[in-house]
């Protein structure tokens, strides 16, 4: 259930200037979904019409765990015009990002970090938000309607529930996108989705917060987050474990420059995946040449043991989609099926 905010009602405009967290308007106020939630810190200006939202003006944000992608996301907000109030953070890596992505930004203690924000980011690793979000609970940080966000492929809003028990305003933010901590981490947000999970009142917030930080918004259910994020990780992390592994058989193979090899036909495959589907099927397996899917696994056990496993798992998935599809026959599935079980040929 979501707790109502205890928000002030004035203008950012008229906001006093006692409350750290008032700035001027930058946003021009939309229609108020029934029975939305007003965020700590927004008010409505002075003459709108009955039935729009409270103008949004600017933010302020706060960071916890401001890292690879916690200040490329805070980053965003201030070019948006939103004000970067405080972050914390650990690592010296993680300093060393805020201080060229958010310079002069203070780096306090999470709560301390809460009780400066109307909009918090909790931007820690995945098997880490659990404990962070309810130990903030437990610990009474100020909550009550700030805006509490993660920014996890795997979490949805269940994660949140201790904030949300103490006000807080629940949102899943997750940026469909790879982050390595150099300086043009913030470029990439352009165009690229988010995973947004919100409660329906808050969604249009959600989905605003997205597309000021150049995001396109994508609304995924709750109990469907473990799913997606299944198919973003397999799709991504594992790409660049198989990219790498092939390189380093390129090399062995004797080719001196495995990029130049790869990334003419890696683009080709990918925009073919991308714009056929099944259909853009190429290669041994969908070609039903066990003989050489035999032959690939002899010198990988040679080259790579290690790296047998996977080939012949994913040999195993690619010859089953290309029979679903009609591309591959039956005899010829079988006999690469008893190629990948090690059977007598």
């Amino acid at each position: 259930m979501l707790i109502p905010p205890s928000g002030t009602g004035e203008d950012w405009n008229e906001m006093s200037n006692d409350d750290p967290r008032g700035h001027g308007p930058t946003a021009s106020p939309g229609p108020v979904p029934p029975g939305a939630a007003v965020p700590r810190g927004a008010g409505v200006s002075p003459g709108a019409a009955p039935g729009l939202a409270p103008h949004p003006a600017r933010l302020s944000v706060g960071v916890v765990g401001a890292g690879r992608v916690g200040s490329v996301l805070a980053a965003a907000l201030g070019r948006a015009g939103h004000r970067i109030a405080a972050v914390s953070a650990v690592s010296d890596g993680s300093v060393r990002r805020i201080r060229r992505n958010l310079p002069g930004v203070p780096v306090l203690a999470p709560d301390q970090v809460l009780a400066r924000a109307d909009l918090v980011l909790l931007t820690v690793p995945d098997d880490v938000l659990p404990a962070l979000v309810a130990g903030l609970a437990s610990a009474g940080a100020p909550m009550r309607g700030r805006l509490l966000a993660h920014a996890s492929g795997r979490h949805g809003l269940a994660v949140l529930e201790p904030a949300v028990r103490r006000g807080a305003l629940p949102l899943a933010l997750h940026p469909v996108m790879t982050f390595t901590g150099r300086p043009d981490d913030i470029d990439k947000l352009a165009g690229i989705c988010f995973g947004v999970t919100a409660p329906e009142p808050l969604q249009p917030a959600a989905e605003a917060l997205v597309v000021e930080m150049g995001g396109e918004p994508v609304l995924i259910a709750e109990e469907l987050r473990d799913l997606y994020h299944a198919a973003l990780a397999s799709s991504a992390n594992y790409l660049v474990t198989l990219v790498v592994q092939a390189a380093d058989l390129l090399r062995q193979a004797g080719v001196a420059s495995p990029g130049r090899m790869l990334g003419p036909l890696l683009s080709a495959a990918l925009d073919n995946a991308l714009r056929l589907g099944d259909a853009a099927l190429t290669g041994p397996v969908a070609r039903g040449d066990a003989d050489t899917v035999a032959s690939h696994i002899q010198a990988l056990r040679i080259a790579s043991p290690e790296a047998v496993a996977a080939y012949v798992a994913l040999a195993r998935l690619t010859a089953d989609r290309a029979l679903a599809a009609g591309s591959l026959a039956a005899a010829d599935a079988q006999r690469l099926l008893d190629v990948l079980a090690g059977a007598p040929q």
